[in-house]
């Protein structure tokens, strides 16, 4: 069974950082693109970064581009998401997400695994 485990997130200041961790078992992760995804209270989970399997490619939403970093380590089945520069709306719960095997995106939703998610707050 497909297990992700968050970490890392937290209370941060407005222009701070956070790097949320991601570990993964119970499946071959280094063949899976992976994605990290958030949602704020009372609002619609939201994509915000992509990594293909080998790490070759990665995406991200408008909003993050340029302050967030995803990485991945696929000889410890870890994902990361190095937040810098943080904002009050980046406050949202962030999760970690699998694609499913046969997807060629790397780009919006459709997992068919993700974690528990953890808290990012950011107080302005």
């Amino acid at each position: 069974q497909a297990q992700l485990v968050e970490s890392g997130g937290g209370l941060a200041q407005y222009g701070g950082s956070l790097r949320l961790s991601c570990a993964a078992s119970g499946f071959t992760f280094s063949n899976y693109a992976m994605a990290w995804a958030r949602q704020a209270p009372g609002k619609a989970l939201e994509w915000v970064s992509g990594i293909r399997s080998d790490g070759s490619d990665t995406r991200y939403l408008d909003s993050v581009k340029g302050r967030f970093t995803i990485s991945r380590d696929n000889a410890k089945n870890m994902l990361y998401l190095q937040m810098n520069s943080l904002k009050p709306e980046d406050t949202a719960r962030y999760f970690c997400t699998r694609y499913p095997l046969e997807a060629t995106r790397i780009v919006g939703l459709g997992y068919d695994y993700w974690g528990q998610g953890t808290q990012v707050t950011v107080s302005s």
